[in-house]
This record gives C-alpha cells, structure tokens and sequence, in this order.
C-alpha cells in the first residue's frame, strides 16, 4: 500500500531510540522528510548518521516548553512547513514520587500539549496530522500505575478533545497506545534481567506469547499519519497483541 507519505514533513519527539527510532525510520522508507529530537546531541547526531540525508536530529529537552516551541518553529522553517507530528517522549517515571509526578505531567502530558500547539498553525495550512504516544498502562490498572498510567490516559483525554475541536479544519489526532514493546535496552529489557518474576508474569498475560516490537508500534502511528487514514480521527489505536481484556467502546 502507497501510504501518499512521499515528501511528507514529519517532526518526532524522542527518535534516537526504540518506538521513536523505529517511528522515524518508517517515516523515511515512506518517503518523508524527519525532523527528530532527543536530550543527547551527540546521540541526535549518530543516529541522524545512520538513517541518511532525509533524517535531522535536534538536541531538545521535551520538558523545556520554550526550547520545545522553538525547536517546532526552526524544523517548520527548514522543512517548508509540517505535515505531521508524533509525540513519543516519555519521562518514564513508574514510581510514586512528587518528582516523578512532576516530571510525567511535564514531559509526557505537556509535551504533548506543546508540540501539537506548536505545529498547528503549520498542520492548519497543510491539513495535516497529530500523533500521540499513550499506552496500555492508560487503559487499565498494572505495575505502572500512578505517574505514568495517569500521563498516558491524560494524552489519550487531551488527544479525543483536540481531535473534536480540529475536526472541521482538517486536521486530524489520534493516539497509539503499545502494549509491552521489547527492544535491546529499553525498559523491558531491563526488567528481564533485573527483575525476572514481573517480565515472567507479564509476558504470559498476552496470548500470544510474546511482546510487541517498536517497528510493530511504528507502523500504527505512520498508517495514522498518512493520508490513506484520512477519516480516521479522535481513535486511540491499541496495538498489544490482545493483552488488555477491556473492551474500547
């Protein structure tokens, strides 16, 4: 399938690692143009390296509202306007703490908050997308209740607003919420070796017998992205291989 995505003028909130890394390489084998951020240059810099000339990274702290507004405007600026943007970043703050709290409502929710502020105005003109990375943790109660449950079902609230509020400009947003995504250093590859009974029982809680991997996740929120999905909008798509048992009405 011809996702139209060819040219496209993507920007990518935590693209040098796992779901993000694989959102931004999906993104340039369809044919767009990346603009991507994480907190490490240096990193920004090998991983924009790797995927080629289509793909430009930007040191950017997620949590720095005016260094993330002016990172928005810049790539708008360099890329001729916005097609599309996908909020990843996470603060991943699973603990109880006031600093955790503070951090995921800071990264996590108003990240997203000012990213889709930011673009707008470009995604108004081009008619574009908005998408949000929220999680299974957002749906149902699990190990990551608290701080990082409450963010991510707080983005799919902000998101199905927003989506409403957009509808008649053309301007589409939706979320994505990954069920368990393993990849070589991430946080269930840590939890594997760190601690074995909670990724032993939350391995077997999904059916199928193995957890979901970042291009799997990718390939949700490029589809979205794109204007193949051109009615779909206000959805929160959840992509963990049948492990929550709630049913989405």
């Amino acid at each position: 399938m011809d996702l139209q995505l060819t040219g496209s003028r993507v920007l990518v909130t935590g693209g040098t690692r796992g779901i993000g890394r694989a959102i931004v390489e999906a993104f340039v084998a369809e044919g767009a143009e990346v603009e991507f951020c994480a907190r490490s240059a240096d990193v920004c810099v090998s991983t924009a390296a790797s995927l080629g000339p289509s793909a430009t990274g930007t040191a950017v702290d997620v949590g720095d509202g005016p260094a993330l507004t002016a990172w928005v405007g810049a790539a708008a600026e360099r890329l001729g306007g916005i097609d599309a943007v996908v909020s990843n970043v996470s603060a991943l703050a699973i603990p109880e703490s006031e600093e955790n709290w503070r951090s995921s409502f800071e990264v996590d929710l108003m990240g997203t908050v000012r990213l889709a502020t930011a673009a707008l105005p470009h995604l108004t003109q081009s008619l574009g997308s908005i998408v949000a990375i929220s999680s299974v943790s957002g749906r149902e109660i699990d190990f990551a209740a608290g701080p990082y449950g409450v963010m991510k079902a707080a983005i799919v609230h902000y998101v199905q607003g927003l989506a409403h509020q957009l509808a008649a400009t053309g301007v589409r947003a939706n979320t994505v919420s990954p069920g368990n995504t393993y990849f070589e250093g991430g946080v269930w590859n840590q939890i594997e070796g760190g601690q074995p009974e909670l990724y032993a029982s939350s391995l077997a809680l999904n059916p199928t017998g193995r957890m979901g991997t970042p291009e799997e996740m990718a390939a949700a929120v490029v589809f979205l992205s794109s204007p193949v999905s051109s009615f779909t909008t206000g959805t929160n798509l959840v992509v963990d291989g049948a492990l929550t048992r709630g049913v989405q009405l």
